[in-house]
């Protein structure tokens, strides 16, 4: 095995991680005591249809970690790791990325790698390209 062949690995472990990781988190939108805690938070009451709001950010953890740990459709998935991330770290956060908000902004910034790279090997998205290829 060359050097690259094991960063691929590397990178693809990663990704399967964090994406469990993720995916992890947003398995709270099954806990509906959980999301009503979520929505009386300040800054989540602050805002229209609060218990929505923290519905759908735990749904798009769930979503978006399922979608990165698997690798399909990594580009889009990432996109909304991303947002959802900024917005925890920024909004209801307010931007202490050096200690209170570290986790999700990592998360942002492992969004963005996936965002601009892909899912890289051991995913649906390199599956398909290689099928499409033969083609």
């Amino acid at each position: 095995m060359n050097h690259s062949t094991t960063a691929l690995r590397v990178y693809a472990l990663i990704r399967i991680v964090i994406g469990f990781f993720v995916f992890y988190h947003g398995w709270e939108v099954f806990d509906s005591t959980k999301i009503s805690e979520y929505a009386q938070w300040d800054a989540i009451k602050a805002l229209p249809l609060p218990y929505w709001v923290a519905f759908m950010g735990k749904a798009a953890e769930l979503v978006a970690g399922l979608m990165i740990m698997i690798g399909f459709k990594t580009i889009w998935a990432a996109g909304l790791l991303v947002s959802t991330m900024l917005f925890i770290t920024f909004y209801l956060g307010h931007g202490k990325v050096w200690y209170e908000d570290q986790y999700p902004f990592l998360f942002a910034l492992f969004g963005l790698q996936y965002l601009f790279v892909g899912a890289g090997i051991w995913s649906v998205d390199y599956r398909k390209s290689q099928n499409t290829n033969l083609s």
